[in-house]
């Protein structure tokens, strides 16, 4: 006979951490997955873009089920002709990237100066429910076709708008590239990467266009959220700017508001970081003092450990990186990553076009397929979902393929808005947030802006990482509450401390699953397993639940166990290896593999409540950071196996600009070097005919060689000894004045603490000022896009205190005062660090 059946939380607790349940309910499921639509099944979206960003944005969108139609002028879209390699695609074909971000889109070709086409397009609009739009066509930048234009015409639509810097403001139609964005973000110096002896470099593979992408995903989606009950449709402003700045810096403005100080005054590699092992690269890091004590240990060198040292990690592994780097160099790689994964370091192989299809873990967990219509290999989605499904792979169009077809079709007009849209998109949604550091947290810190109830969640034992890293004196009263990093990471966010190792604590936390719309977390798998919180387990609090995984490497797969910081997500996805200088190794950009992992996260979970919306089911999510990181590196494994071509790091030079690089200006910089510098990009003829006559049209210029992108590439030495020698006479705000008013890229190379004192920043009010408790008043990072329906401001409250809000969420669970004493008392709940005794 059966035993008598366990409460749910009862199995939470005797849960013996094998996974079978969760096993069981994914086989089973995938029998019925078959039959289910994608979330955005019937859902039509117009995509008057042109570029990466656009291109990425709708992709995601025809990924979760949309229908897009992408509206191309007769010549189509350049990225049809594009391939980063240089790669000859013939006419008629198109180049392998447009056929992986283009995969189930239709292409209709309209001509801007026929009316019967402008018409088509007006019909195509009023039948839709959002349009993402960039400039960069003919039809994009006719009068009609504006994002005013559009919104005015038919004001049921979403429409969401990507742009360098902004719709408004005064730097709206100012000339930028990728590399220049980078430069006014901040990210090209970050934190602290490359050399001192050597120009900055940037993120090289075009990080910030997918960035951008991801985000207007996010924005479209939360847009969609906001009127889904008949609410007018509104304008959606996209900086890609913005995008950068929460991507590739790590909340610069805030820490140096807080702290008096830069993260970093100077740049030094991370130790050890890419390294050269006895027969490969690998990478290795340390984003803790325990993960430096290991290491130290790993390499032989144990008295190295001093647990009083006044340096920082950093500064200690530089100190000793001659010896890491001779251990390295003389221990063969796979050796290396066994010994990193039994002493719990993160470490990952470095990644290129040409081996990423075979490392194991991808091998395991099927982590690349086949395009549809050419074959070559692609990146699969980067998040997973059951018993919601993700559309497979289709092939993309033909130019013009659909044309013919919505001409003769009868669209429909959608209607009117009749219903009243949300004050805050997400207004209604209560989630549960289990992370730390900065993937998790950045992911619902996006939804808490737009105004879900996010709780989240630490224990005192283990309060969030980021309460520890900014280097605030224990002594300090308080001082687990003085973190930029936390405050910048958490505001609007309620805070409750619980200690998931203790029963009692388990039961509080079911309690708490019952009333969650979303539950995150971002542990290592091993540690949800210890404790049985498996989606089996969640549905049987709350069937309609949504839990959303974020672990680095996925939950399966040979490196399933495995710590992951941002740089081993990144060496492991091939964003490093497009990164520094061809000469040495590969520098970790130390920042996108956090922050990408977060803003795919945000994009998981609106598709999986839309799945909940249309069908009552809660869903399961797994947003594994590696498969998001893979996605915004696809260009190089797209490449390598379309062309056979393996795309390699140049500094500071790149594929789609020529000239391209950083030039030293006659500024002394703020610490007392001659180490200021401007980004310069020429990525049209264009804009080297603006470019030679801003510099007085010097004779060297009038080089026949150099009227053409492809003689410029090969020329790119001569032209940068000229452009140096002209930079280096002059102030950068000169060197900014001549070529910005010219129409040429270019760009201040921006100390991150500096993005305050942009003008284009201040007037779309992108940082607010924000008082806590503990601490001064200091400017917080918002979010890169306005809405038109708004909000005007996003920080509604501070980042919490530790445990500030346990009486209050834990009465609302119907506990009594007795009952929270004795949680106190047994230390499940607290308001200060349980560490702080032994510090």
């Amino acid at each position: 006979m059966p035993g008598p059946a366990e409460s749910p939380a009862e199995k939470i607790i005797r849960y013996d951490g094998q996974g079978s349940q969760g096993r069981e309910v994914e086989e089973n499921e995938s029998v019925t997955q078959r039959r289910v639509e994608p979330p955005l099944t019937g859902y039509s979206v117009v995509d008057l873009s042109t570029g990466i960003a656009g291109a990425y944005c709708t992709k995601l969108l025809a990924d979760g089920g949309a229908d897009i139609v992408k509206i191309e002028p007769p010549e189509g879209d350049p990225l049809r002709r594009w391939s980063a390699s240089g790669a000859s695609v013939p006419d008629g074909s198109d180049g392998a990237l447009f056929s992986f971000l283009a995969g189930a889109k239709h292409s209709v070709v309209a001509d801007p100066d026929r009316e019967r086409d402008t018409a088509l397009v007006n019909r195509l609009l009023a039948a839709a429910d959002a349009v993402v739009w960039s400039r960069g066509s003919r039809l994009a930048e006719q009068p009609d076709f504006t994002p005013h234009a559009i919104r005015a015409r038919h004001p049921h639509l979403t429409v969401t708008a990507i742009t360098p810097f902004g719709l408004e403001g005064p730097w709206r139609d100012r000339a930028a590239t990728e590399f220049t964005l980078q430069a006014w973000s901040g990210g090209i110096i970050g934190l602290g990467r490359g050399e001192q002896h050597r120009a900055p470099v940037f993120i090289g593979g075009q990080v910030g266009e997918y960035l951008a992408g991801a985000f207007a995903s996010v924005a479209t989606l939360a847009s969609r959220w906001r009127g889904i009950d008949g609410g007018a449709g509104e304008l959606v402003d996209l900086s890609m700017l913005e995008a950068q700045i929460l991507c590739l810096t790590y909340y610069p403005v805030t820490y140096y508001e807080m702290l008096g100080r830069p993260w970093r005054d100077a740049r030094r590699p991370t130790v050890p970081g890419v390294a050269q092992a006895k027969d490969g690269l690998v990478d290795l890091g340390c984003g803790t003092a325990q993960q430096w004590f290991d290491l130290c240990a790993m390499v032989g060198h144990p008295e190295w450990i001093d647990e009083n040292s006044p340096l920082s990690i950093t500064e200690l592994a530089n100190v000793y990186s001659d010896e890491i780097f001779e251990w390295i160099a003389s221990t063969p790689a796979d050796e290396i990553r066994e010994l990193a994964t039994a002493f719990r370091i993160p470490n990952a192989p470095v990644a290129n076009g040409a081996n990423v299809t075979s490392f194991d873990q991808f091998v395991a967990r099927g982590s690349f397929v086949h395009n549809p219509r050419d074959g070559f290999q692609q990146p699969d989605h980067p998040y997973r979902m059951r018993p919601a499904r993700l559309r497979p792979p289709h092939p993309a169009p033909r130019l013009g393929e659909h044309t013919e077809h919505y001409r003769a079709a009868k669209l429909p007009v959608r209607p009117a808005p009749t219903g009243s849209a949300k004050v805050l998109p997400l207004r209604g949604l209560r989630v549960l947030d289990l992370t730390t550091f900065w993937a998790g947290p950045c992911g619902t810190h996006f939804l808490a802006m737009l105004g879900a109830e996010v709780i989240h969640v630490e224990s005192t034992r283990r309060p969030d990482g980021t309460r520890l890293i900014a280097g605030i004196p224990t002594t300090e009263d308080r001082w687990w509450e003085k973190s930029p990093i936390f405050q910048a990471l958490n505001t609007n966010k309620k805070g409750l401390t619980l200690d998931l190792q203790h029963a009692r604590g388990r039961e509080v936390l079911c309690r708490l699953i019952e009333t969650c719309d979303v539950i995150v977390e971002n542990f290592t798998p091993r540690v949800l397993d210890q404790i049985g919180l498996d989606f089996a387990a969640v549905q049987s609090l709350r069937p309609d639940a949504i839990l959303m995984r974020m672990p680095g490497f996925g939950l399966d797969g040979p490196w399933r166990d495995n710590p992951a910081f941002a740089y081993v997500i990144e060496a492991a996805s091939g964003v490093s290896w497009l990164t520094g200088y061809p000469d040495r190794t590969p520098y970790d950009p130390y920042s996108v593999g956090d922050p990408n992992a977060g803003v795919h996260a945000v994009n998981a979970v609106l598709l999986a409540l839309e799945h909940r919306r249309r069908t009552g089911e809660g869903v399961f999510v797994e947003a594994a950071m590696v498969d998001a990181a893979l996605n915004i590196a696809a260009e190089q494994v797209i490449e390598y196996s379309a062309y056979g071509a393996l795309l390699e790091r140049a500094g500071n030079r790149g594929p789609s600009a020529a000239p391209q690089n950083l030039y030293r200006s006659a500024d002394i910089d703020e610490f007392g070097r001659l180490d200021s510098w401007v980004a310069i990009a020429v990525a049209t003829d264009d804009h080297w005919a603006r470019l030679c006559r801003a510099l007085g049209a010097p004779s060297w210029a009038d080089d026949p060689a150099l009227a053409t992108g492809s003689g410029r590439h090969d020329h790119h030495d001569v032209i940068d000894d000229h452009l140096a020698a002209w930079c280096q006479a002059r102030s950068r705000d000169e060197i900014i004045a001549t070529l910005w008013d010219a129409g040429v890229p270019v760009a201040k190379v921006l100390q991150p603490h500096r993005q305050t004192e942009l003008a284009q920043l201040r007037f779309r009010g992108f940082f607010e000022e924000v008082d806590h408790p503990i601490g001064d008043r200091a400017r917080l990072s918002t979010v890169p896009m306005r809405l038109s329906g708004g909000p005007q401001l996003f920080h509604a409250q501070p980042a919490p205190m530790l445990g500030q809000h346990n009486h209050e969420l834990l009465a609302e669970l119907g506990m009594s005062a007795a009952e929270i004493a004795e949680l106190e008392a047994e230390n499940v709940i607290g308001t200060e660090p349980a560490l702080r005794a032994a510090i």
